[in-house]
């Protein structure tokens, strides 16, 4: 990655088809029934970050979400997204950015990470993250965070990652959250390998 994050990921899917790319979903079964259980309205802001490709704000337009963003550090990601949803691209908030640079333009009832933070093997990236998401949410508001769990892959995409039970990440996000719901997951890849994940939804206090 020597050519910076941007670089690397924007490599990967000019590479590769979207269905090729080991997190890719058919479904995102998981993140849409904790979304669900969070309990927030369709008409609240939600925020999925490194959302990139993946197509899960599709089946939340579907399901009639109207205020949906999706942030990512790759264009590549993002214009394969808006080309698949066509004229319904028009009706996101797109946002190309380094999450740990990332200043919130509003807030979000809801924030959604399938696999970014477990990305940022530095403390002081994972300090970044931490007081961006603080400043999008509201008290009240929600957080998924979904990563490789204890046992689980140690390198993705040829990066190292961080693995995490609750309390991993309650260490990393702080006294400001409230963990109310944990779900694992064993993820098959588009290769038929099988990646333990584990989804982490709270709640700021």
């Amino acid at each position: 990655m020597s050519n910076g994050p941007k670089q690397h990921w924007n490599r990967i899917y000019a590479d590769k088809n979207p269905q090729q790319v080991s997190w890719y979903q058919s479904e995102p079964l998981t993140s849409l029934q904790l979304i669900d259980s969070s309990g927030i309205q369709s008409d609240e802001a939600l925020i999925d970050i490194g959302g990139g490709a993946s197509l899960l704000v599709d089946r939340l337009l579907a399901a009639g979400f109207s205020r949906l963003a999706v942030l990512d550090i790759s264009e590549k990601a993002l214009s394969i997204a808006r080309h698949r949803l066509s004229d319904a691209a028009e009706q996101i908030e797109w946002i190309e950015a380094d999450i740990t640079g990332f200043c919130p333009p509003h807030e979000y009832s809801l924030w959604h990470d399938r696999a970014v933070f477990h990305f940022l093997t530095q403390k002081p990236d994972r300090q970044k993250y931490v007081e961006v998401l603080k400043s999008a949410l509201p008290s009240g508001g929600h957080v998924i965070i979904a990563a490789f769990a204890l046992g689980g892959p140690e390198k993705c995409s040829g990066l190292d990652i961080v693995q995490y039970d609750a309390p991993g990440l309650l260490f990393e996000l702080g006294d400001q959250f409230t963990l109310v719901e944990e779900r694992s997951e064993k993820h098959l890849t588009p290769a038929k390998a099988e990646q333990k994940f584990s989804y982490f939804r709270l709640v700021k206090k």
